[in-house]
């Protein structure tokens, strides 16, 4: 292993699970805190029409780019696998593969943001007086897509082997560059969301061009090497069955969301601008939250081709134990400070009203999701990437139609029902998938006892 390197098979669990934890945590809490000091600055050195474009545009952007986050972690999963079996040739080749994909999704996906942006933001019912300023936002955000997706793909390789330092180095100090271009462009130049969008991109090609330095160079077991640089048939499909069914449940969920935001959106600019803050705390919830389950996602996958049983479902308790806690921790952060964390947005307290009316129903209660998003990666690294899908589908997806056709209409204007639908979808979607897994690892648990006893009996 490398210097940088975790070493998943041995050693104490909670010192390697935090080695990897959190650098993620940290990476994703610095690049959630860029987009709302994005807002900040918008409210502070513009006005509140800037951070209602960039908010009515969140959620079209979480449904859109679910696989900028997730389709990199089928990276992550077969190249762990791949590296417990030490298997080398095929470390190399899901190495290539995964950066001619992060090329290819790329250019994809910003494509149909820069040509469907407008249309996009009308089909969610957009206000008119933000709809200009929204659409410039988002054709310039999709433009710099790929240079994001680069560095994603380039982490998630590196996160195979437990290296998760050195591209939170990287995002920090693009998220610092960020936030001084930010001030510059918008507090000098008189720009708005056209400066925000140019200052994200800026720094997602200086952390992209870096993170896949690394990798170019050799880390451990994982290196680009050009004679790997195509697309290799089972590699190719074990990440997408991995990393696509993680993309289309972030895609339901997102859906979902998309739905709610626009019922919210027709309740006005106020409206909407009140959830637009809401949503950017949501955003640093989720990335705290979430973290652990990638982390465990190596350690499972790993460990399984290892054969050691014990130590993949000691990993898991582990995540769970440390997402809940910063889940209890944060959420009752969010609730107690909810005035002053909205008033650096906003000053108008009508606008503050909505957005604490959010916070205060979905915060406290992340600590269910953060289980959930564990549960899922170990489902994952276990090859059953359908279920967490099915189970999103059905509880944070469809279950949301009926709840706005026909409860939150008994309820008029009561976001307070509207928004409860978070929790309730969480706690269902978690029972259902504790039942897969525990039915799963059970079963891998067999398996593996089988094979050790026959190889002793060989032996």
């Amino acid at each position: 292993m490398g210097k940088n390197s975790v070493d998943m098979l041995s050693g104490s669990i909670f010192k390697g699970f935090l080695a990897i934890f959190l650098p993620i945590m940290l990476m994703n809490v610095i690049t959630q805190l860029t987009s709302i000091i994005d807002m900040t600055v918008l409210g502070m050195l513009a006005d509140d029409n800037g951070v209602g474009a960039i908010g009515a545009c969140t959620s079209l952007i979480s449904l859109v780019t679910s696989v900028i986050v997730y389709i990199p972690v089928g990276s992550t999963v077969i190249i762990a696998k791949h590296i417990g079996a030490d298997d080398q040739e095929r470390v190399d080749r899901a190495v290539g593969t995964s950066i001619l994909l992060s090329i290819v999704t790329g250019l994809g996906l910003a494509t149909i943001g820069v040509i469907f942006a407008k249309p996009m933001l009308q089909a969610i019912n957009c206000p008119e007086s933000l709809l200009p300023q929204a659409t410039t936002y988002f054709r310039l955000y999709f433009g710099g897509v790929p240079f994001l997706l680069i560095y994603n793909f380039s982490a998630a390789i590196l996160r195979s082997i437990g290296d998760t330092k050195r591209p939170m180095y990287y995002m920090t100090a693009c998220a610092v560059l960020k936030i001084g271009l930010n001030l510059f462009i918008v507090g000098v130049l008189k720009m708005t969301v056209e400066g925000v969008a140019i200052a994200t991109i800026a720094s997602w090609f200086i952390s992209g061009l870096l993170c896949f330095r690394l990798v170019l160079k050799g880390n451990g077991k994982v290196k680009f090497k050009l004679k790997y640089f195509r697309f290799y048939g089972k590699e190719l499909v074990k990440i997408l069955y991995i990393g696509v069914p993680m993309g289309v449940q972030s895609l339901c969920t997102s859906f979902a969301n998309v739905l709610i935001t626009a019922t919210v959106n027709a309740m006005g600019p106020e409206a909407t601008k009140g959830m637009s803050i809401a949503n950017q705390y949501d955003g640093l919830m989720y990335q705290i939250i979430h973290s652990p389950s990638l982390a465990v996602a190596s350690y499972v996958s790993q460990n399984l081709a290892a054969k050691n049983f014990k130590r993949a479902k000691q990993s898991v308790r582990t995540a769970c134990l440390i997402g809940v806690s910063f889940g209890l921790i944060m959420g009752t952060l969010m609730v107690v400070f909810s005035t002053p964390l909205c008033s650096l947005m906003t000053k108008d307290p009508v606008v503050i009203k909505y957005a604490q009316q959010k916070m205060h129903i979905i915060s406290p209660t992340y600590f269910i999701r953060s289980i959930s998003e564990v549960v899922s990666a170990a489902l994952r690294a276990l090859e059953k990437p359908i279920i967490p899908v099915v189970t999103t589908l059905i509880f944070m997806c469809v279950i949301r139609y009926p709840w706005i056709w026909y409860v939150c209409p008994l309820f008029p204007n009561n976001r307070t029902v509207l928004y409860s639908i978070w929790p309730i979808g969480w706690i269902l979607d978690l029972s259902v998938q504790f039942i897969f897994y525990f039915t799963y690892m059970k079963r891998a648990r067999k398996r593996i006892e089988s094979e050790l006893n026959s190889q002793t009996a060989t032996a």
